[in-house]
């Protein structure tokens, strides 16, 4: 390994994300940790001491950005971003952190804390920078285990219209529905099966990582969340689940047909998601829009450029990723996003002090 190490760090509700880049620009590790941080800040302690432990000795500069100030653990996101950026730097140190704060870019701590509203959810911004500097001209599709981010760019400048949770709720740029997480009874209401609909229970019996268990699309390591009922995560588990979302046993009918259930459900997400593209691609002129896919679900991002028939890319195909990383750079976009940023920065740094400014005084 180079010696000194960037290292974008993505703090979620659910999980941890490290992205670390080598001062040569390649990147040596992209890892995730399974973080409940609901359940308090002894787990976010302890997912950020287990990767802490794996990373190089030289750590330069510590980037965070975050969408865990929401969990209930916290009174408000103000409080949330405050708690965690503290909590972080008891691993990290102040010296060495720099906090993504959305437009401001990345700034100190002192900064971040005054204004945390820049800071809260911004990762969504981050990666779609990055997007947007190194393609141009597209629509960024990030579907998680959580939730998907729909951005559009232009002219290697963004085009979307809300910069907070709330306004990109309303303008379904922020759409809460992903691959793992989501409770089944967000998906849809009822199903067709035996020839029927069947309403579906207001209950969490089963969540899409179920659906997608049965459709066989879910990544093994991105399977990380405890189950609706703490059960395994198997096929036929799955099933056993989601049979009891129509209030029935699994057994009274064949596999087959607890996967044509799940497939629907599929296409009741993609559709949700599709219908949040056409509105965003209404708002520009989408001649030559590319699709760039990126998290864990992006499988279905790569279905949606199929059927608006754009070309697909990948996100971060402009960066170098070397064999050790543990996963693949789309799973975890902000964090790459960050550790670029704040390469970037340490080099324009690095410039000044070889050739600083000299100032006329004539």
């Amino acid at each position: 390994m180079s010696a000194d190490a960037f290292c974008g760090w993505d703090l979620g509700g659910a999980h941890l994300k490290l992205v670390v880049i080598d001062d040569d620009g390649k990147v040596s590790r992209v890892e995730q940790q399974y973080c409940p941080l609901w359940r308090g800040l002894e787990f976010f302690d302890s997912a950020t001491r287990q990767l802490m432990k794996r990373l190089p000795q030289r750590v330069v500069k510590h980037a965070v950005t975050m969408t865990g100030e929401l969990v209930d653990v916290f009174p408000d996101r103000d409080a949330g971003v405050r708690q965690l950026l503290q909590a972080f730097l008891r691993h990290a140190g102040a010296t060495r952190t720099l906090v993504y704060a959305g437009a401001d870019g990345l700034v100190d701590l002192a900064r971040a804390e005054s204004a945390p509203a820049t800071v809260a959810s911004a990762n969504w911004r981050a990666a779609a920078e990055a997007v947007a500097q190194h393609v141009g001209d597209g629509l960024l599709i990030d579907i998680g285990s959580t939730t998907s981010d729909i951005t559009a760019f232009a002219g290697g400048r963004l085009q979307s219209r809300g910069d907070n949770d709330a306004e990109r709720i309303r303008q379904e740029e922020l759409v809460y529905t992903g691959v793992v997480r989501t409770p089944v009874m967000a998906l849809t209401r009822r199903v067709p099966f035996g020839g029927d609909w069947r309403g579906l229970m207001a209950e969490q019996f089963a969540t899409a990582g179920d659906v997608y268990r049965l459709t066989g699309e879910l990544p093994a390591h991105a399977d990380m969340m405890d189950t609706a009922d703490g059960g395994e995560k198997t096929v036929a588990a799955s099933a056993r689940r989601l049979a009891r979302m129509l209030g029935m046993d699994c057994d009274t009918a064949p596999l087959a047909a607890w996967r044509s259930v799940s497939g629907y459900l599929r296409e009741s997400q993609l559709q949700r998601l599709n219908d949040a593209c056409a509105r965003i691609l209404s708002q520009h002129d989408g001649a030559g829009t590319r699709f760039v896919g990126a998290g864990v679900g992006r499988f279905l991002a790569a279905e949606l450029a199929q059927r608006w028939r754009r070309p697909y890319m990948e996100y971060g195909h402009w960066l170098k990723q070397s064999d050790s990383a543990a996963l693949p750079l789309a799973d975890c976009a902000p964090a790459a996003a960050i550790a670029a940023l704040a390469r970037s920065a340490a080099l324009v740094d690095k410039e000044h002090t070889r050739h600083p400014t000299v100032r006329s005084t004539g």
